[in-house]
């Protein structure tokens, strides 16, 4: 029995290491595949997830975009009012085939049902979506979906945020913290969460 505990502590400190002196591209899925839809999650850098969705459906990765807004006012206004205003100003001929969907979730776990939702008001409601998001947050992203949601075939694409992520990750102070932070959030969902 110790010689068992002795081994089982081993491959654990192992894979800590592993992890650790890894650069940080587990974290990251980039590997949209042809769907009927896309959906751009809400978060910090709607802009560039925005552009990104948007050069997806332009390159005929999919026949809709749903872009997530975040629930909230700023300067008066709804984030889906000025969503939709954007939308109008910068989608051109692609304006019919953007929508944008209101969302109140505070965690990626939370969006998916309000995610899913939003899907079947489309015509007719996908069965294939590539989820746009963070870099750092794919992995995360795409298991949580393909978990709370598995009547669809899921696929991610990797928004690059320089500010916030990149590898290897210990190279810059903010990309220690994005790192360490979304590593705890992948262990916790997948020891807790997930199973809930």
């Amino acid at each position: 029995m110790k010689r068992f505990l002795i081994i089982a502590v081993l491959a654990l400190v192992l894979l800590v290491l592993a992890w650790f002196l890894g650069p940080g591209g587990y974290l990251v899925i980039n590997d949209p595949q042809k769907s009927d839809a896309i959906i751009v999650l809400a978060g910090s850098d709607a802009d560039a997830r925005y552009w990104r969705g948007m050069e997806l459906l332009q390159a005929g990765y999919a026949h809709h975009l749903v872009l997530d807004s975040l629930s909230g006012i700023a300067y008066g206004r709804s984030f889906s009012e000025l969503a939709n205003e954007f939308v109008a100003r910068t989608a051109g001929p692609y304006a019919a085939q953007v929508s944008v969907c209101a969302m109140h979730a505070e965690s990626t776990k939370d969006e998916a049902p309000e995610a899913h939702t939003c899907l079947q008001h489309l015509q007719p409601p996908p069965r294939t979506v590539i989820i746009v998001t963070d870099d750092y947050h794919t992995r995360r992203a795409l298991s949580i979906f393909r978990n709370r949601l598995p009547q669809y075939y899921w696929s991610a694409a990797a928004t690059q945020n320089d500010a916030l992520f990149g590898q290897p990750w210990w190279k810059r102070r903010e990309w220690a913290k994005t790192y360490l932070t979304e590593s705890q959030k992948i262990l916790w969902w997948e020891l807790f969460d997930r199973w809930q």
